[in-house]
């Protein structure tokens, strides 16, 4: 048998993702891993989780165990759509599709907007994930120049004349870089596509993870208007467990039944059990007694991090500095390839992914990116110090 006679030929354009294959590695002896966006397990609220789902099964057993509907389970998407509405965005249920992580929604949105060689605009870097899902939907991804405050002022401005389908960002601690996009270049942004066609699709899977400086509003909350114009990912698996699986997407009802439609054909409905059991948590105040834990906690890793990179790596490399998120991105000295760096440094037993990944220009190639969730303060130190090791002996 011919394999590949039988495969689509969209498959071609599937990659291995470089995080989910360096996952591999955390469970090596002795391994320090800055790979995967993981949050730290020892953080997950394991009895008050044990708890609500004993009193879901003895109060409501048939029903949370049933099928549900395709949107997911009504009083769910009633939390979602009241704790995004603001003065002048009202919000409810036909604007929220419940989904299996917010990676389904990336998917779902590839599936629902994107035809060969539309336009699609990336912050560059980007999620990888996201690449991942819309790759095999044949775009034409638009790299979009980025600084310490996010999308640079001209690639803001380059918008209206590029005419993308829609432009992806994470304006919040963005992954890979940990970088804010700044209140001022929000609200431009918003006001340079206002009325174009270029739909915002805006991931905010960080933006509860906030350790220093103050809150700034989202996109989907600057734009205002009766009705939603643009889409909004958000996830549970950053601020509760990543294990259940439930994410949303917030945004015009026409565009949430299309993409409703889409995952019917996928999964008919996220896991009943696990939307429900979020729903019992976020109404016994778990997720809020949870989260300052979770701030001290990060925030304390990442200020390791970067004390550790101050002391190991100043000179040979620079780096962001997030004011909350999960990752820290670094860049070496000109010519120096953080893919070799990687090998050296696994060598040495510590891992980071290597920053082209990200990239859709094919640069990169000296940039890494750093998580800080995953790891304790001390492991923060020793991995940094390893690196540096490695560093050292590749100059």
């Amino acid at each position: 048998m011919d394999w590949n006679k039988l495969l689509a030929g969209r498959t071609s354009l599937m990659r291995r993702s470089a995080v989910r294959e360096l996952l591999r590695l955390v469970n090596r002896p002795g391994m320090i891993s800055f790979a995967g966006g993981l949050p730290a397990p020892e953080l997950f609220p394991v009895d008050e989780i044990r708890a609500a789902a004993d009193q879901l099964l003895e109060k409501h057993g048939p029903v949370v165990l049933q099928y549900g509907e395709t949107e997911g389970v009504a009083e769910l998407r009633d939390w979602v759509a009241r704790s995004l509405s603001r003065p002048g965005l009202a919000l409810g249920r036909d604007h929220v599709l419940i989904t299996t992580g917010s990676q389904q929604g990336l998917d779902l949105i590839g599936r629902v907007l994107i035809d060969p060689d539309d336009k699609v605009a990336v912050e560059n870097p980007t999620y990888l994930a996201a690449l991942s899902a819309w790759r095999p939907w044949q775009p034409h991804l638009l790299p979009l120049a980025c600084d310490d405050d996010g999308l640079t002022p001209e690639a803001v401005a380059s918008l209206p004349s590029l005419r993308p389908k829609f432009l992806y960002t994470i304006p919040n601690f963005q992954n890979p870089t940990g970088v804010t996009l700044s209140l001022e270049r929000r609200r431009k942004m918003i006001t340079a596509l206002a009325g174009s066609g270029t739909l915002i699709v805006e991931d905010d899977p960080y933006g509860e993870l906030r350790y220093r400086g103050e809150a700034l509003p989202g996109l989907l909350e600057l734009a205002g208007g009766p009705e939603p114009q643009m889409l909004r990912l958000g996830s549970f698996s950053k601020v509760l467990a990543p294990g259940l699986r439930v994410g949303f997407v917030v945004g015009p009802a026409v565009l949430i039944e299309k993409l409703a439609l889409a995952k019917q054909a996928l999964d008919l409905h996220t896991a009943t059990f696990n939307q429900w059991l979020v729903l019992e948590l976020l109404r016994n105040g778990v997720v809020d007694r949870n989260l300052p834990k979770l701030r001290a906690a990060y925030g304390e890793r990442c200020s390791a991090m970067l004390d550790a990179l101050d002391k190991n790596l100043a000179g040979a490399a620079t780096w962001t500095k997030p004011e909350g998120g999960m990752f820290v991105f670094a860049r070496l000295g000109r010519g120096v390839s953080a893919t070799d760096l990687l090998a050296k440094a696994v060598e040495r037993g510590v891992a980071f992914v290597p920053g082209a990944e990200f990239h859709v220009d094919g640069t990169g190639e000296e940039t890494l990116r750093l998580n800080f969730s995953h790891a304790s303060p001390a492991k923060i130190r020793e991995g940094i110090e390893r690196i540096a090791d490695a560093a050292g002996r590749s100059t």
